[in-house]
């Protein structure tokens, strides 16, 4: 073979030994999905934005933020949906992460994607549905995938349509199952993906933090306030 043809292949490989050395290997990521407290429907809030977090939604937040400052390997990003209840509950959650942002993804706005359910689906426009399922793939595929170089852990604080999509995303299921869950305010839902892309779901709804009569949101919950009652004469 030619000396100069082989003095060229030699050439190659060391440049492609070089820029593989230089690619970070890929690692393992761990989400924490966040779900925003509990809010009031206001009839005189931005249409697109929404209500703002009740006073007991902002109990929540604030609980629901005194555990994941005290987690011990701390979040390599913060994100949150664009949506007031959702950029409400991040800054309850804030003081705890003193000197970082949340970054804002627009495509964390709750909205309702296509479900089992056929009276959900008589109620929602299909474009509507093809938009907010578009949406929530985009997020799964930007985000749901191995880290690079080193293991990072990132917060999402968004919604329960939004968490519970990308929780069947996560588990290869069938997406419209949706619905089939349930998590409530503040609760916190955990995803691991391995560097060799294997995904792991932790826990779904998470609520340990929050006490008995604070519990909302979730099926079954009761409705609740942190109005004080008249004192018993």
């Amino acid at each position: 073979m030619n000396r100069w043809l082989l003095r060229g292949l030699a050439g190659l490989l060391l440049v492609s030994s070089a820029l593989q050395a230089q690619t970070p290997a890929p690692a393992a990521k761990t989400i924490y999905l966040i779900r925003h407290g509990h809010y009031s429907p206001d009839p005189k809030a931005d249409e697109k934005l929404g209500p703002h977090l009740s006073a007991l939604g902002v109990a929540q937040a604030k609980l629901v933020g005194a555990r994941l400052a005290g987690m011990p390997k701390g979040f390599d990003k913060l994100y949150v949906s664009p949506v007031q209840r959702a950029r409400d509950t991040a800054a309850a959650i804030a003081p705890g992460f003193a000197g970082r942002k949340f970054e804002t993804i627009d495509d964390l706005a709750e909205c309702t994607p296509p479900t089992r359910r056929a009276e959900i689906m008589a109620k929602e426009k299909p474009e509507d549905l093809a938009a907010c399922q578009a949406a929530l793939d985009r997020v799964f595929d930007a985000h749901f995938k191995p880290a690079s170089g080193a293991e990072s852990t990132e917060m999402y604080v968004c919604h329960g349509n939004v968490i519970r999509y990308l929780v069947t995303r996560s588990l290869g299921v069938d997406s419209k199952a949706w619905l089939e869950m349930s998590v409530g305010h503040a609760s916190i839902t955990k995803i691991r993906i391995e560097a060799d892309g294997r995904y792991k779901v932790i826990a779904v709804g998470d609520v340990g933090h929050l006490p008995p009569n604070l519990l909302t949101g979730a099926s079954g919950d009761g409705e609740r306030d942190l109005a004080v009652s008249a004192l018993p004469e």
